[in-house]
């Protein structure tokens, strides 16, 4: 492992995969200014050419630091590196984030953290043995059109919280990753765990138990590998109850509701990372609208992260808030398995966001994308 005498005043990354969300998000937010001045982007991944060298001009990436994935070894021994941001396929997330961690390199990493709770478990283990940090890339746990739904649930203001219902939908185009069983697609996986991590932070519990249906349809040749939809009804204990459904062949929808015995807040959009986001809150019938404008949701994770590591503070959302929503998606994959319900064996998980988390970035114009594609039509 190389030796980093530095001081350091700023973190240097590297983005470890280069697909739609990362030249749409993760890239863009580097450029920030407020972003900028603890976080720099000095180096890229990936196997497409064309994007390193057309991306690596973009954002002032060094010729020698534009590598492969063959040459990513090279580059988390080569000491230019403090930390990667892993945007790879889902399935890939373990192998790419323990290499690092071996490295002595820290890991923010894209949920989910891996497909399965064991690749969660693993890749915490990795980086505490490793002494380095591991976080998993939630960026609505910055985002402030979520964290006030939690703040007005925690208030009081809707009563007893009683049950949560969430959709999340897309029309995903033929071909695409997300498609892709092998890569760890699926709307579950994908998009559902939005829903998941909804439900658990609002309610500020672990679900004990989960039941889930999962559908496709026999003619649309999108769904051989993955189901289409899968909608899912969480226990929460207390008669406490949440329920959603996911989908890679419906309109575009993402919105939820919490709702108690004095009123409830429905937020659509909930979601998305390149719009407005909506409250509606009803009380005693009378409803209250905010809109939270279009900001940049990946920069305030960047800002938090590089704190993290500069003041060796421990991240949350963690590699345990990643592992938590894993729990749960694995639970109801075996639901669909067996048609009956899985219970679920308590987790204990403290830290929940909050209002304190909230950063603030201006949104980005959205760059052309290089060799890569939306996921719908």
């Amino acid at each position: 492992m190389a030796t980093r005498t530095r001081k350091k005043t700023f973190v240097r990354y590297a983005v470890v995969g280069l697909g739609y969300f990362a030249q749409t998000a993760v890239l863009p937010a580097f450029k920030n200014p407020k972003v900028a001045r603890k976080s720099r982007l000095e180096a890229l991944v990936s196997d497409d050419l064309t994007k390193l060298e057309t991306l690596g001009e973009e954002y002032g990436v060094p010729l020698e630091q534009r590598v492969t994935y063959d040459e990513y070894d090279q580059l988390l021994a080569s000491g230019n590196i403090d930390a990667v941001y892993i945007a790879l396929p889902n399935s890939l997330h373990r192998e790419f984030a323990i290499r690092a961690a071996r490295a002595g390199v820290h890991v923010l990493c894209e949920k989910p953290l891996g497909v399965t709770p064991d690749d969660a478990e693993a890749m915490i283990a990795a980086c505490d043995e490793a002494r380095v940090k591991l976080m998993t890339a939630y960026r609505l746990h910055f985002e402030e059109a979520n964290l006030r739904a939690v703040e007005i649930v925690q208030s009081g203001e809707l009563g007893q919280p009683r049950y949560f219902s969430s959709t999340f939908s897309m029309q995903v185009k033929e071909g695409n990753i997300r498609l892709d069983r092998e890569m760890g697609g699926g709307p579950l996986w994908d998009i559902g765990i939005y829903c998941i991590n909804a439900a658990r932070s609002l309610y500020r519990e672990e679900p004990v138990a989960a039941f889930a249906f999962g559908g496709r349809p026999a003619d649309d040749p999108r769904f051989k590998e993955v189901h289409e939809q899968v909608s899912c009804l969480l226990d929460f204990g207390e008669d406490r109850l949440a329920q959603f459904t996911c989908s890679f062949g419906a309109a575009d929808l993402s919105a939820y509701d919490i709702v108690g015995d004095k009123g409830h807040l429905h937020v659509e959009p909930a979601f998305e990372f390149a719009a407005d986001l909506k409250h509606a809150l009803t009380i005693d019938g009378k409803t209250t609208r905010k809109t939270f404008k279009k900001r940049d949701q990946v920069g305030p994770e960047l800002i938090y992260f590089s704190r993290c590591v500069l003041e060796n503070r421990d991240p949350e959302p963690s590699g345990r808030e990643g592992l938590a929503d894993l729990r749960v998606i694995d639970a109801l994959y075996r639901s669909m398995k067996t048609g009956r319900p899985v219970e679920l064996p308590p987790f204990e998980k403290p830290e929940r966001p909050t209002l304190d988390q909230e950063i603030h970035v201006e949104a980005h114009r959205e760059p052309e994308l290089v060799n890569a594609e939306t996921p719908g039509p």
